[in-house]
């Protein structure tokens, strides 16, 4: 069949989001991990209407106001994304429902879906209706002035129908206050347990609303809105002002989608969606409950049921005085989830109070709720150390809580940079300047990954801590470039050597690093190269591995998300594979191998290869020189080249598919090889701390 030269970035997102309802639909996937990756798949197909949804819907309207759609051929794309969405969402209830829910059974765990609450445990979940939940219930009527009434995005409602003694019905719009109270009440029976909806103890329970009116229809609803803050790029005023304002805004934004039970007559939608002013939302029936994100708190705690504990490799720098030392004499380099993160704390905690350290300089794009990173540059700036962070205040959904640590900081004396107008600064870079005997010695963190703790659990990422000094000069040089919030597309360039940094050189680096091995493949040598990102989207790059392709190097991808490179077709992509790990850890680190000959050269980074990356964003890719630690990445990306479980082939006709297979559980052979665990048992060898578990 022909294939065009690029997947479409939103089928392809499509597809990794399937695979993530292929680990629920895994027989050994422990019975609340499946639960929970059922959560995560709705999470992010609520993220999908919110941020994508709207890119599409806005070519029906010729207006290509978001990145990437500038044809009117999304309105067939919109078709396309729909039809795919639907197919998902029915082999999504037929798992839940036919295998996930008959499972909790066989556990005594009976979780209550699209049942009658059973009459053993009324009681209890109308006691909890009228202690708990009654004082949160706000009835919204439309007859009498509730026209101008605003649904909060993809907060939950019912739609009432209340038949009168006068002729008409009235239509009351209720909320279900999941964002006040659990989303699931729990009762227990003997050795059974019941798991209820908050929805439908509130159905059970609406005489109580509305003692005087005969309850002739209820109908769930909820509402998703554009997610974009439409900030100006322009330089004047306080952007943190602005974003702040718009922040109490988001939730009032275009909506994208309705989504409402089956079944719900169409007068009476009709009439909602005028009502409402929805006319430019995309219409869906969906399922009697939506939100199922919320499984993520399922509230059933049963170490058997969930996966074994992994715990984190320790990295003891405690018989050392001084991390800060240690890091100056030789590089570390740190693999989280798997080895602990307690370095990366202890790299701030020192550099907080260490007497010899004058300055430090970070970049911060999502933290964590009460970051410990944080408080210690607080405690930095308040002993008298010189702290500069550069706050990047549009992180999307992090934007109030970069903001309310960006004025605790400033409260307590710390230097805060704002986002540059235009772009996003997305580098994972932090620097300590100390001065011994009046010489200037740098100590610097270089991620993959954010500076948070919390995610720093269940993200995969790569930190390297370093006293290279090449490296730490360039790493000031863009700090003091960041302090002035120019624009690097305007202004004068550093001339960076050795880091690779967007807007200034990754973009022209990678190219040349690929022509490279071009170059040593129509030599006749061996060329290759392996390389790991989230996603792939930006088409210079990829026409240039398309290049690299035909010229006979050996390119081995893995993606795990968006991919845009269509691979294994002939005469343009036959030398090119492509990956899709997904499994209890989020993968997360990018790494980029060239074999160079035999002169391996292995860089690190922040940075994608989408256009947001490449053209819109300040990253940070940096080499990793020491060879000890050049074969650790290499025996990372072997291990998952390898991985014959959670590992799936992108292949030319999968990516673009409208409908997918139903999900299965793929057999597991005796030399089947997992990679995430394999990585585990890896580092916990190489570290000396043998795996606990059996």
């Amino acid at each position: 069949m022909p294939h065009s030269s690029y997947f479409d970035r939103d089928l392809s997102w499509l597809t990794f989001n399937y695979r993530v309802l292929e680990e629920a639909a895994r027989e050994e996937t422990p019975l609340l991990e499946r639960l929970f990756f059922l959560s995560v798949y709705c999470s992010n197909l609520d993220e999908f209407y919110r941020v994508r949804i709207p890119a599409v819907a806005a070519l029906q309207k010729i207006k290509a106001t978001r990145e990437d759609y500038i044809s009117a051929a999304g309105v067939q794309l919109l078709t396309k994304i729909s039809s795919r969405i639907n197919s998902q969402l029915e082999n999504f209830g037929r798992l839940l429902t036919g295998q996930v829910l008959p499972a909790l059974r066989q556990k005594g765990i009976h979780f209550n879906y699209r049942q009658p609450i059973p009459a053993s445990a009324m009681a209890a979940a109308t006691g909890y209706f009228l202690t708990q939940v009654l004082a949160f219930l706000q009835p919204v009527y439309l007859s009498a002035g509730g026209a101008g009434f605003f649904p909060e995005n993809d907060h939950l409602y019912f739609l009432i129908i209340l038949d009168q003694d006068s002729p008409g019905e009235e239509l009351v719009i209720l909320n279900i206050p999941s964002d006040s109270l659990p989303r699931f009440f729990s009762t227990s029976e003997g050795t059974t347990h019941h798991i209820l909806f908050l929805d439908d103890i509130i159905r059970e329970n609406l005489t109580y609303v509305f003692p005087a009116s005969v309850i002739s229809s209820v109908i769930s609803f909820k509402i998703s809105r554009d997610a974009e803050l439409d900030l100006e790029d322009e330089y004047q005023g306080d952007i943190a002002e602005k974003i702040e304002k718009r922040l109490t805004k988001r939730d009032a934004g275009l909506a994208t989608r309705l989504l409402y039970e089956p079944g719900a007559p169409i007068r009476i939608l009709e009439s909602l969606i005028k009502q409402l002013n929805l006319e430019g939302a995309t219409t869906m029936e969906g399922g009697r409950y939506h939100n199922l994100r919320d499984l993520a708190g399922f509230p059933v705690k049963d170490p058997t049921l969930s996966y074994r504990p992994w715990p984190a490799t320790g990295r003891n720098f405690d018989h050392r005085p001084s991390l800060l030392q240690a890091i100056m004499e030789k590089d570390i380099l740190l693999h989280v989830p798997y080895e602990a993160y307690d370095p990366v704390l202890r790299f701030f905690n020192e550099a907080a109070i260490h007497p010899q350290v004058e300055g430090i300089f970070v970049t911060l794009y999502r933290v964590a709720r009460d970051s410990r990173i944080v408080h210690a540059l607080i405690s930095a700036s308040r002993n008298g150390k010189n702290v500069t962070v550069f706050v990047e205040l549009k992180a999307r959904f992090d934007e109030a809580n970069n903001l309310r640590w960006a004025k605790k900081m400033k409260e307590a004396g710390v230097k805060i940079i704002y986002s540059i107008p235009g772009l996003k600064v997305h580098a994972k870079i932090g620097l300590a300047k100390k001065r011994v005997d009046g010489r200037v010695h740098y100590c610097g963190l270089l991620a993959t990954g954010n500076l948070n703790e919390n995610t720093a659990r269940f993200y995969t990422d790569h930190i390297l801590l370093t006293g290279n000094h090449e490296l730490m000069r360039e790493l000031e040089l863009l700090f003091i470039f960041l302090s002035k919030r120019k624009d690097p597309r305007k202004a004068e360039k550093i001339a960076f050597q050795y880091l690779l940094v967007a807007q200034f050189n990754l973009q022209d680096r990678f190219l040349a690093l690929i022509d490279r091995e071009i170059g040593h493949a129509r030599e006749g040598r061996s060329a290759s190269m392996i390389i790991k990102m989230n996603n792939l989207e930006e088409r210079v790059l990829i026409d240039k591995l398309y290049e690299a392709s035909q010229a006979g190097v050996r390119i081995q991808l893995l993606i795990r998300g968006i991919c845009c490179c269509v691979p294994g077709v002939s005469g343009q992509s036959e030398n090119i594979t492509i990956h899709r790990i997904i499994d209890r850890y989020l993968e997360h680190g990018r790494v980029f191998i060239f074999h160079n000959g035999g002169q391996e050269d292995i860089f690190l980074g922040s940075s994608d290869w989408m256009n947001r990356n490449i053209y819109r964003r300040i990253e940070v890719c940096f080499p990793v020189y020491e060879p000890r630690l050049k074969a650790e990445i290499r025996e990372l990306l072997r291990l998952q080249l390898a991985d014959t479980v959670a590992a799936s082939p992108i292949t030319a006709e999968g990516e673009n598919t409208i409908a997918d297979p139903a999900p299965a559980a793929r057999p597991i052979g005796n030399d089947a090889i997992r990679s995430q665990e394999a990585i585990y048992q890896y580092l916990a060898e190489l570290r000396n701390d043998p795996p606990t578990r059996n």
